[in-house]
């Protein structure tokens, strides 16, 4: 029987970048349970200013604090994909996850022991609750929440800034285990990064603008979620934030229009879809607003989206690419990839239409 309080504790968390703060958490789940499954979040979607790290990239930074641990399979590492609109299918990819682990787990330990593998009983979840990004650890019935008190004070949004603005390096050198901060000095210098930290210089840019405004700005747009015969019409962006990303077409409502007339007009500005009003209205299928308030790097951006269904036919209507879009193409639903797309607007996809 284990002499520990636990078999395993799970920590979920972005890891944007690891830091001292996450390193600590899992010094005390290995002190409170003979394993540790460290699940990384927001796998999914492109390289964005606020989460500059590929899942890959966050793997090595972990891996690389704690290698005794994931070498003697007392620490896993995993990942899972974001649903911002769905908290049902990211709780079944955690628990899967999690399930995987229990029964038959993918640490190292139990692949090189596969005559006697440990069954897991106790099984934890372990983070600091810092804001409302840490709300999953309330969400797993039946499991035990391990809370770790705050270290220090750090946090990711500190560092993240301290990369991305130069020259700076007061937070990452201090609060970043030396592991990591070498898998992250061999990323930053990539022209990838070049571009991000220009993006960042424009979002701040743009803020700035705005910082004299009575109260902070909400901003409200609207989406087109256009269907036709198992395709659907995107947008490749012509700037940044998200320059060269695919997206929904769409944009800023104007003062003087409804939500749908702001719709339909950004869709034939940005596609130049040749379907009349009339039709596009009587093709409406669901409407939905999503508010997550960390869906745009530019601030509280509330959108409202429409979902057009069109009646299936041979051939797709044509279009072009126009105004802020340097591309419009019809993709298969089957063909989507979340790492090309802009923000949130593959999980709006996926509200919809269940990808």
């Amino acid at each position: 029987m284990s002499k520990k309080e636990f078999d395993l504790l799970v920590f979920i968390g972005r890891f944007q970048p690891f830091h001292n703060g996450h390193q600590a958490v899992i010094d005390e789940a290995l002190k409170r349970a003979d394993e540790v499954l460290v699940i990384i979040g927001s796998c999914g979607g492109p390289r964005t200013i606020r989460n500059p790290f590929t899942y890959g990239e966050r793997h090595a930074m972990i891996r690389a604090s704690n290698d005794d641990a994931y070498e003697d399979g007392r620490l896993c590492i995993d990942g899972v994909d974001d649903y911002p609109y769905n908290d049902s299918k990211w709780l079944s990819e955690i628990q899967l996850i999690i399930d995987d682990d229990t029964n038959l787990s993918n640490c190292n330990r139990n692949l090189n022991n596969l005559d006697n593998p440990k069954w897991i009983k106790k099984v934890g979840l372990i983070g600091h609750s810092k804001d409302n990004t840490s709300y999953y650890l309330k969400m797993f019935p039946g499991m035990d929440s391990v809370a770790v008190s705050d270290y220090k004070g750090i946090n990711a949004t500190n560092i993240r800034e301290d990369l991305l603005s130069f020259p700076n390096e007061k937070y990452y050198k201090r609060d970043m285990p030396n592991p990591a901060q070498k898998v992250i000095e061999n990323i930053i210098n990539k022209d990838y990064w070049a571009l991000l930290k220009q993006e960042y210089e424009m979002i701040q840019e743009y803020k700035d603008s705005w910082k004299y405004a009575p109260y902070p700005p909400t901003f409200v747009t609207t989406d087109a979620v256009v269907i036709q015969s198992g395709h659907i019409l995107l947008v490749r962006r012509g700037h940044a934030p998200g320059i060269g990303q695919w997206a929904l077409p769409g944009g800023f409502l104007n003062q003087t229009e409804t939500l749908l007339d702001g719709c339909i007009r950004e869709l034939r500005e940005e596609t130049r879809l040749k379907v009349p009003a009339p039709v596009l209205k009587g093709s409406i299928k669901g409407q939905h607003t999503f508010d997550d308030p960390n869906r745009s790097s530019r601030g509280r951006t509330i959108t409202n989206a429409f979902y057009f269904e069109l009646t299936p036919m041979e051939e797709l209507p044509k279009v072009k690419g126009s105004d802020d879009a340097i591309e419009a193409k019809w993709f298969k639903l089957s063909e989507l990839d979340s790492k090309v797309m802009f923000e949130d607007h593959y999980g709006i996809i996926d509200y919809f239409v269940g990808l």
